[in-house]
């Protein structure tokens, strides 16, 4: 590669600490990779013998660099790069399972609190990440029973005539509604909940015992008993903490299983001694033939950027930059934070289990085309950031031909299966023209406004067929009976694309194994079948009522009457003058007969 275009420039890097980014000819970054000396290690690619390096030069029609002091600096550079431009011939994090963080909204007159994955500057506090994950769904839980902060999607900007149901079970202060709470009241409530998402529950408790002293001296001893429970809660939870943290080490474990280019890796998170939590990683086209690199990468891209780092983690192979990473690891935490590759012992066999985890996943994953229901539901309520897996999920989709006959169908996956006795349809009654939105409208008021006249349970997610335009639809739908706090998304059927109401602007892409997209598929597949299948039945019903309003003195309702009674129009031409008067009158079977009898005859 010595003629190569680029070798002039690679010539004449300084031997100084970089990165180095190899760019096509669209001027896309397609490599970065970082040197203590950019001049020695970018020339090396330029050696004959390295079939990664030959296939990048192929590509490769610029090279630029950044100088940075040192090697730290180089590294944590190259990891913000490969971060933000995802260049195919790095290691990236495939299918990355991103921890939840507690967003305290507090950009907002009356802050609410959610459980969320994407942190963005927007005056909000964030808090975490929290692993389990289901921890932080946890966390927000005790914060809706015991400080009444809500996590609702409700306009507090304007009044609203009535609160929703979370006000009448106690788990929100009112504030949508003139009256139900003070600004004070409610500020004392944010103020509460950052001292317990901050960690100052020593703080909290203080405050908490002054308060419910106070309001017993004065005798208000409702308010008294609030805060004894708030107390009661808070404390349980520091207890947890306790034990928790004297239980026994911290510590994570990497273990893989490679095929070809396909690989899995399986991270397990150990904290006092049990595993807490376990994230997985898929490569279909992985072209990176060096463990050490993959791990050396893999290794920069979790914890470079986390807040929470571990005593140890395990690797299964060494790498170069091993030392570096554990001094900025160990920069970042205060403490050591080791980096070990075992050869015997306990971590070993840690690591042999966790490799085994690896394989199943890589089985699960490229072997079995459909993943269990369980793993489904998991994925589906991670990637939507549902408050808890869903047990039951009705769609919605319209279909119509040119705007005619147009009609919604319901299907309802219940407990791990489609429950076909439970599907609706509707036919569109208030839209007069191809206009899905108002029909997809109409539908989910009619379903939900008869359900709460029934006082039946909402499900736990709605799903739309269609894009960010059905999905308002729906919304508003919902607004209009004022149901609020309900989980609803819809899934764009070309791009597959999912956007979650409320948070519209960061839709949902998930890759084509995931296990949350296999359910959304399913159900949305379902949801389209039986619209296309009722609207097919309901065209040809149109086609047969047309021809026997022909017959004189038969109406379209009787022509309704007709086929809903004898189930086909070819029924109807066999029936004799006495079979049809149990439908019609005389006269109406006498044209009847005589009219099949004079086209058969002709």
């Amino acid at each position: 590669m010595a003629d190569h275009p680029l070798r002039p420039k690679a010539d004449a890097l300084p031997a100084r600490p970089g990165v180095y980014i190899f760019k096509d000819e669209t001027g896309q970054p397609i490599y970065v990779g970082k040197a203590k000396s950019l001049k020695s290690r970018v020339r090396s690619y330029f050696q004959p013998g390295d079939e990664k390096h030959e296939r990048l030069l192929d590509l490769a029609r610029d090279l630029e660099f950044i100088l940075v002091d040192n090697e730290k600096e180089a590294l944590a550079l190259e990891n913000n790069l490969i971060k933000q431009f995802k260049p195919r011939y790095n290691v990236l994090l495939r299918d990355d399972k991103t921890y939840p963080y507690i967003q305290l909204t507090l950009g907002e007159r009356y802050p609410r609190v959610y459980v969320t994955r994407r942190l963005r500057k927007d005056g909000s506090r964030y808090y975490g990440p929290y692993f389990p994950a289901r921890l932080a769904y946890r966390v927000v839980d005790l914060i809706h029973r015991r400080f009444l902060i809500p996590s609702c999607r409700v306009d507090l900007t304007r009044p609203h005539p009535r609160p929703c149901l979370q006000y009448y079970i106690h788990r929100c202060l009112g504030p949508c509604v003139a009256g139900l709470t003070t600004p004070e009241r409610y500020a004392e409530a944010v103020r509460d909940v950052r001292l317990l998402l901050e960690g100052r529950e020593s703080d909290l408790i203080r405050e908490l015992h002054e308060r419910m002293m106070k309001a017993a001296e004065l005798e208000h001893f409702e308010e008294a008993a609030r805060y004894r429970d708030q107390l009661s809660t808070i404390e349980q939870l520091r207890e947890r903490q306790k034990m928790a943290a004297a239980s026994g080490d911290d510590f994570d474990v990497f273990g893989f299983h490679r095929e070809a280019s396909q690989m899995a890796v399986n991270l397990f998170h150990l904290r006092g001694g049990r595993t807490v939590d376990r994230r997985e990683f898929f490569w279909e086209d992985l072209e990176e033939p060096d463990l050490g690199n993959i791990f050396s990468a893999l290794v920069r891209q979790v914890y470079l950027d986390q807040p929470y780092l571990p005593s140890e983690i395990y690797v299964p192979a060494d790498f170069d930059d091993r030392p570096l990473l554990e001094e900025m690891l160990s920069d970042k935490r205060g403490r050591a934070v080791r980096i070990v590759p075992p050869e015997a012992g306990r971590r070993r066999a840690l690591l042999e289990l966790v490799a085994r985890n690896a394989r199943h996943s890589f089985d699960r994953r490229f072997r079995v085309l459909k993943p269990p229901s369980r793993e489904m539901i998991e994925a589906l309520t991670e990637a939507l950031d549902l408050p808890s897996p869903p047990r039951r999920i009705e769609a919605f989709d319209v279909s119509h031909l040119q705007g005619s006959e147009t009609v919604a169908s319901m299907v309802v996956w219940e407990r791990d299966r489609m429950e076909k006795s439970a599907y609706r349809k509707f036919i569109i009654k208030t839209v007069p023209q191809n206009d899905d939105f108002a029909s997809l409208k109409e539908a989910v008021g009619r379903r939900y406004r008869r359900l709460l006249g029934e006082k039946k349970h909402l499900p736990d997610l709605i799903l739309i067929d269609g894009g960010i335009g059905q999905l308002h639809a729906a919304a508003e739908a919902l607004n209009n009976l004022e149901i609020i706090n309900q989980p609803l998304a819809s899934i764009a059927k070309k791009e597959e694309i999912i956007y979650v109401y409320g948070r519209e602007n960061e839709p949902v892409v998930l890759d084509r194994h995931s296990p949350a997209l296999h359910l959304i598929q399913q159900i949305r597949d379902e949801a389209h079948r039986f619209a296309i299948s009722f609207h097919r039945s309901r065209r040809n019903r149109q086609t047969l009522t047309t021809e026997l309003v022909a017959i004189p003195g038969i109406g379209s309702r009787t022509a309704q009457r007709l086929l809903e009674h004898f189930g086909s129009l070819d029924r109807v031409k066999e029936l004799s003058k006495d079979e049809l008067c149990q439908v019609v009158t005389q006269n109406q079977a006498e044209n009847i007969v005589s009219y099949f009898h004079r086209h058969a005859a002709g």
